[in-house]
């Protein structure tokens, strides 16, 4: 009896049998605080120490922290990876470990049965559970600031400064603001521009806070509401909405008409969200990331590429213009109309 003829390598099976070892190094090691002991190199012994941990098992939790690239060992010693000292370590404006551990919570609730999820369909309790809890909407958008001033806040506020009608904007709206980053940005990169953070109530009580850390509070107000059912506002220049409008796909033409006619004549929205592509199966990041969600939220689900565009384009915007970005998110699609 011969061996089977393969020609198609397996390994690509093995890796996505061990990934979800990866988010638990990475969710165990933010747990302890790992990252917070290691601006310098330090021993095994040390790290334990500091973290109060059994010793044998802490080397293996660091080798597979450096295996991952989040630390780097030199003569049996560890330290942060740049990438860990950026983002892992708490205190610091751009730490992600609150964010990450809320998101995996999120994620895991959802799918902890996957298989009877895929069998029998949503598990409406555990949505529900999420969608009910005020206090989370908050928690959520305090913790998705540091997301957003990670990087991607900076990117974007750069690329609308750019804009030709940027210098003559007046007002702007942040849609779907959350803890409203993106908004302050943009604002701080205008000499006199003026700001609405539009969000629920308990997103728009957190965006206060960062207003007032910004100190802009003589050029931005919040504005809380549901944007599928109340007032946006009126008079703006500029509308920017970020990952958002998925809420919106049951109302998406009113809405779009909404932010329409909240522009004044000349204005500009601009959209930016992910843009599924090869029949809604790329990018793979935010395949995944949204699985969960849409698997309990249904019709909801992440959008497919040009979709924005195209209801832009029929709300009456005279021209779109869309672009597909390379951010610390993924690969996202920003869509610019002009009214």
């Amino acid at each position: 009896m011969c061996l089977p003829d393969v020609d198609v390598n397996c390994e690509k099976l093995y890796q996505m049998l061990y990934a979800n070892l990866k988010t638990k190094l990475l969710t165990t090691s933010i747990r302890l605080g790992i990252y917070d002991h290691l601006f310098a190199y330090r021993s095994v012994a040390e790290v334990a120490e500091a973290v109060d941990s059994d010793p044998v098992n802490t080397e293996f939790l660091l080798n597979g922290l450096t295996s991952c690239g989040l630390l780097k060992k030199s003569k049996g010693l560890y330290a942060n990876e740049p990438v860990a000292q950026n983002f892992l370590v708490k205190g610091v404006p751009t730490y992600l470990g609150e964010s990450f551990l809320m998101q995996s919570g999120m994620r895991d609730m959802m799918v902890s049965d996957l298989y009877k999820l895929v069998k029998e369909g949503p598990d409406k309790e555990a949505a529900d559970k999420f969608e009910r809890s005020e206090e989370q909407w908050g928690r959520f958008a305090k913790s998705m600031a540091n997301n957003a001033r990670a990087g991607v806040a900076q990117q974007m506020s750069e690329l609308v400064s750019g804009l030709p009608e940027f210098p003559l904007f007046g007002k702007m709206l942040d849609l779907g603001s959350g803890p409203g980053i993106f908004g302050i940005a943009m604002v701080a990169k205008h000499p006199s521009m003026k700001g609405v953070l539009f969000d629920r109530e308990p997103s728009t009580r957190v965006a206060q806070q960062f207003i007032e850390e910004y100190q802009l509070e003589d050029r931005m107000d919040v504005l809380a509401g549901d944007y599928n059912r109340d007032s946006i506002g009126e008079g703006y220049d500029f509308i920017w909405a970020s990952s958002t409008l998925n809420f919106a796909q049951a109302d998406l033409k009113p809405v779009m008409a909404k932010i329409y006619d909240a522009l004044n004549p000349g204005g500009v929205f601009i959209n930016l969200s992910e843009g599924l592509t090869h029949e809604s199966t790329q990018p793979e990041f935010f395949v995944l990331c949204t699985m969960a969600w849409s698997m309990h939220n249904r019709p909801l689900k992440a959008f497919d590429q040009g979709v924005i565009a195209s209801e832009m384009i029929e709300a009456g915007f005279k021209s779109v213009r869309t672009r597909t970005l390379d951010t610390n998110w993924g690969p996202m699609d920003m869509d610019i109309a002009r009214k």
